[in-house]
């Protein structure tokens, strides 16, 4: 049953199950600094596979050695987990391409919170993750 997780078995559970991770509002490299860049490529250096979904940058083709997709229903195939770089409000813009994709687990990072959205993700099968930074949940609990 899906359920908005903070737990730390639960967020165990999360991080340990994925495998693939669509990353929304992934910066390029030209943002090196910021979080929503460096968190991916932590993430894709511990051999986890990141797909690309930037909400910016049009003329931006490849992120990371993997192809940029403008939505995240564009990516093929099943994703594990949706790793969530937007502003609180702007999530709610994404609710609709999380439900068609229907991940096993959406994470929203450190700072982003929508309770809205978690609730109908849940409703719709979908575990949620919220305000928290997953670089330092996979550091603590991610296979190695």
């Amino acid at each position: 049953m899906a359920r908005v997780i903070d737990d730390e078995d639960g967020i165990a559970e999360v991080v340990r199950g994925a495998k693939r991770i669509a990353v929304l509002g992934i910066k390029p490299e030209s943002q090196s600094g910021q979080p929503a860049f460096y968190v991916p490529q932590y993430l894709k250096d511990a051999g986890l596979e990141v797909v690309p979904v930037p909400v910016y940058f049009p003329e931006v083709k490849e992120i990371l050695g993997a192809k940029a997709y403008r939505k995240l229903t564009d990516v093929q195939g099943e994703l594990d987990l949706v790793d969530v770089f937007r502003r609180n409000a702007d999530v709610a813009l994404h609710l609709e391409e999380l439900l068609a994709k229907k991940p096993r687990a959406v994470w929203m990072q450190l700072g982003i919170r929508n309770d809205e959205v978690a609730a109908k993700l849940v409703a719709a099968g979908i575990d949620v993750v919220q305000d928290r930074c997953l670089m330092v949940d996979h550091r603590r609990y991610g296979r190695r």
